[in-house]
């Protein structure tokens, strides 16, 4: 059999071999996911490798559809094997594309399967994998995974009822919330009052106004709080700030309540003194902001009204004016509350605006207080975290950099950590090498340790 992802692999010179030897015993914090908190309370099992590849993995997805793979076999209603099959020869070909090297680590690390995956052994990986399957599970997975820290994805409106069970249990990992208010923040959709309804509901406090939608919004925010939440996502197509006042954000509040259209202009004031509010919050509480932005969604809106939303129809956006970025951040800075936060955009172009504009806003006792996220999406493959590695480490302080996530719905998804690592190390060695930074282990190390792990802890405070 021939062994594809080897214990060197990516791993091309002494130094970065040498490096790797630290980042793999290092534990995981994953401060950014999608795995489902019941789930893993519950800690589900699986039937077969496609309940655990392809169910709702649009990755892969939009690699088979590139294949000219039926959709019947992606999210219709043929049987797992079929797709596990149809998967196996999409996958065969797929030179170049990160889902090729993820998919074979996961084979290795979660499976014990050492060779390819192609048509000619589709069969055999589907036979090991469903008998190992069977000693797997939700929580299983993420301990040996060596996960210290999840944070889920969490709508203000949720009821955390499933962290507060795990709370009473030792499970070998804490699972906690993270505030996703995007729903709330999306005055133009056509379900906003709906939503602000079901708000109503859980805050126990009817919403009339600007005021009245705040205090509910805070309650929820004190409640999040008191359930161990220190993170607070935003999932926006750009970082908005356009100057508003009180009372024309008021305005448009009863503008929406009475079903008026709204302006562009005004959509955008909402968001920024919305925004604006929530990271005054953030600061106090010692929250850490994430921002994501550029993304371009529902693009085909056949596959929107085929299957819905998240699957694979999204691509990288006009991620916006870099200068209403600098001008959100400096609204917040010049009131006192800039809270430590987190920057990542969907579009590459960005890597150097992000990391000029952070060391602006750089100040003690925080090690870098502003971020720039781990290559996101479209961006988590071998070019795209080194592109982020190399403009972080040129603009800014790399030593600093808080790590990889995940990002993922999926339990095996752990083993881009150990990619992410292994580029890093290889990055490393690359300056090392060009005689850029000095061959000091203790250094190396440090670096290479903080980055996989350390930072993150004492950046979040967990």
């Amino acid at each position: 059999m021939d062994v594809f992802i080897k214990d060197d692999y990516l791993l091309n010179d002494a130094v970065s071999k040498r490096l790797f030897q630290y980042a793999k015993e290092m534990p995981i914090i994953d401060y950014h996911c999608h795995l489902s908190p019941k789930e893993i309370y519950e800690d589900i099992k699986f039937n077969n490798i496609t309940e655990i590849w392809l169910k709702g993995d649009h990755y892969k997805w939009r690699l088979m559809r590139s294949y000219g793979i039926d959709e019947a076999y992606i999210t219709g209603n043929k049987d797992d094997k079929e797709k596990f099959l149809m998967w196996a020869k999409a996958l065969s070909l797929a030179i170049g594309n990160p889902l090729y090297e993820w998919c074979h680590m996961e084979l290795k690390n979660y499976f014990g399967y050492e060779g390819i995956l192609d048509e000619t052994t589709a069969e055999e990986v589907w036979q090991i994998a469903n008998n190992k399957i069977k000693d797997l599970s939700a929580q299983k997975l993420i301990r040996e995974s060596n996960v210290k820290i999840i944070c889920t994805t969490d709508d203000p409106i949720d009821d955390l009822e499933y962290h507060r069970l795990m709370r009473t249990q030792d499970l070998g990992f804490k699972v906690l919330p993270a505030w996703r208010p995007d729903k709330v923040l999306n005055i133009e959709k056509k379900d906003w009052m709906d939503y602000i309804k079901r708000l109503e509901d859980v805050s126990n406090m009817p919403i009339t106004s600007y005021e009245t939608l705040l205090e509910a919004l805070h309650r929820r925010f004190e409640f999040f709080k008191g359930n161990e939440c220190r993170v607070a996502d935003h999932g926006i197509a750009h970082v908005p700030c356009v100057p508003y006042t009180e009372e024309e954000i008021k305005s448009i509040v009863r503008k929406r309540f009475n079903e008026d259209t709204l302006s562009l202009n005004e959509i955008e004031q909402f968001k920024t003194a919305l925004l604006k509010e929530l990271h005054k919050w953030y600061h106090t509480n010692d929250w850490v902001s994430q921002l994501h932005y550029g993304v371009k969604r529902d693009n085909r809106i056949h596959l929107l009204r085929y299957y819905g939303v998240d699957a694979g129809g999204d691509s990288i956006g006009d991620s916006g004016s870099i200068d209403q970025l600098a001008d959100f951040l400096n609204l917040c800075d010049q009131e006192g509350f800039l809270p430590k936060t987190i920057l990542y955009s969907l579009n590459p172009n960005d890597n150097t605006a992000i990391d000029t504009v952070m060391g602006c806003f750089q100040e003690g006792p925080t090690k870098s207080k502003l971020q720039h996220g781990s290559a996101w999406w479209f961006n988590d493959n071998y070019d795209g975290m080194y592109a982020q590695l190399q403009s972080l480490a040129a603009q800014g302080y790399l030593a600093g950099f808080v790590g990889m996530l995940t990002d993922s719905r999926s339990f095996t998804s752990y083993a881009r950590h150990e990619y992410f690592r292994r580029v890093l190390c290889v990055f490393l060695a690359d300056l090392v090498n060009q005689g850029r930074y000095p061959n000091d282990e203790n250094k190396l190390r440090k670096i290479v340790e903080d980055v996989s792990y350390n930072n993150a802890k004492e950046y979040f405070g967990f």
